[in-house]
């Protein structure tokens, strides 16, 4: 039985909330304001520090931390990666142009601290969504990074996802 801290991050929209509040096993802890920037248009709320929440798989616990997708709140970014074991960039499939947004996440989240992480496609149910080789492409997701789809909205998706995150922290763990 292990216990894991594994951040969430992505552009902004990508569905980092969502993600967290469909795997969660208690209330996620929410910190989404009304959006009052040009983005308003895209979406009604955005997440201004963090969301928490909370899942067991197996016999594992896994601690999942939101980060906010907006650049003006990147200092929550350090915050949160304080003693994590490995991150998840979730990246809109059906947003190319959000791409290279992911590959910068990806480059800082790695400086900061060296852990696992994960390239996950959401809203790949969606018309118009990337595949997985344009997202690695779009992300410069090295070859050594599993690249995997992902539906947010759907639990057993959202499952897969922590099931192969845990399987690398475990695989890690034995080296």
């Amino acid at each position: 039985m292990s216990a894991y801290k594994i951040v969430v991050t992505g552009p902004f929209n990508s569905g980092k909330t969502e993600f967290i509040k469909t795997i969660s096993d208690i209330p996620v802890v929410s910190t989404e304001k009304k959006i009052t920037t040009e983005d308003r248009g895209i979406k009604a709320e955005t997440t201004v520090a963090m969301d928490y929440g909370r899942t067991a798989l197996g016999g594992d616990t896994l601690y999942l931390y939101g980060t906010p997708g907006q650049t003006r709140f990147n200092f929550m970014w350090e915050i949160l990666s304080a003693e994590m074991n490995a991150f998840v960039v979730l990246v809109d499939a059906t947003d190319k142009p959000s791409f290279p947004e992911a590959a910068e996440l990806i480059d800082q989240f790695s400086s900061l601290v060296n852990v696992p992480h994960l390239v996950v496609a959401n809203k790949t149910d969606l018309p118009g969504a990337a595949n997985l080789t344009e997202v690695r492409r779009g992300t410069k997701a090295n070859a050594n990074v599993t690249v995997m789809p992902c539906v947010a909205t759907q639990k057993s998706s959202v499952r897969q996802v922590l099931l192969q995150m845990v399987e690398l922290l475990k695989k890690e763990r034995a080296t």
